[in-house]
């Protein structure tokens, strides 16, 4: 089911960082966390955001109250999560933030396209997760439609950004892939290069795993996951990406 529309004084904040050179390439920005994610992906670093209806810690007035202290300062806020598509308040909020003049980011899953699909005209750029290729996405989410909608919300992001290509407001984006030796391997993280760059993926950044705020043990591991030597990066297909980033 699709989040619908709804005021933004109705929002989950669950945390907030005030300054952050890292959510955004290449952007000063706020970063506001929302409660909630459908899925339960073991190597999460955020546990405490999967709850969708535990309650927020900051109210949405006193966000707006540090946003407008910020105009000037910031480039940008993104929203982040948990899955921030999850709230039915977040169109309302992204409105808002546009209004007060800042540019707006999302981090997203792609768990609900749709949604996604809705809130792309009043994003300026996108960081969404591809976690796995043709297999291997319900070992790291624990929900066997979770690759369907995440490839399915790539498709639209890809659409809405080459429509928005040469405009006065182009979409950015970044395609980003944590790599857990117990989700894929080297050759599968590879074909996941090469199925991105065939479907025109632009950026893709690959993520090591890594291990702060974790569950343990993890869910859906084989319990001996410190054992497992890291996959290499020798054979990414990097050569077909504008721009390809490890972290």
């Amino acid at each position: 089911m699709v989040p619908l529309a709804a005021p933004p004084h109705d929002i989950r904040i669950a945390g907030l960082s005030k300054l952050s050179t890292v959510d955004w390439p290449d952007r000063l920005v706020a970063t506001v966390f929302l409660q909630g994610c459908p899925w339960d992906c073991f190597y999460c670093h955020n546990p405490d955001l999967r709850a969708p209806r535990a309650p927020g810690v900051m109210s949405w007035q006193r966000l707006c109250a540090f946003l407008r202290r910020r105009r000037g300062l910031l480039d940008g806020v993104v929203f982040s999560g948990g899955e921030p598509t999850m709230q039915p308040a977040l169109p309302g909020a992204v409105a808002a933030v546009r209004q007060m003049g800042f540019a707006v980011g999302l981090h997203t899953a792609g768990a609900y396209p749709a949604a996604l699909q809705r809130l792309l005209p009043q994003l300026d750029w996108v960081g969404l997760d591809i976690k796995a290729g043709r297999t291997g996405y319900e070992r790291v989410t624990g929900y066997a439609n979770a690759a369907e909608r995440s490839w399915g919300s790539l498709a639209v992001l890809l659409g809405a950004a080459a429509a928005r290509a040469g405009s006065p407001r182009p979409l950015d984006y970044e395609i980003r892939t944590t790599v857990h030796p117990d989700a894929m391997d080297e050759a599968q993280l590879t074909a996941l290069g090469h199925r991105l760059a065939d479907a025109g993926v632009h950026t893709w950044a690959v993520q090591r795993f890594r291990s702060e705020g974790v569950r343990l043990p993890m869910p859906r591991t084989d319990g001996e996951s410190a054992d497992l030597a890291p996959v290499a990066f020798d054979d990414l297909p990097a050569h077909r990406f504008d721009r390809f980033v490890v972290r």
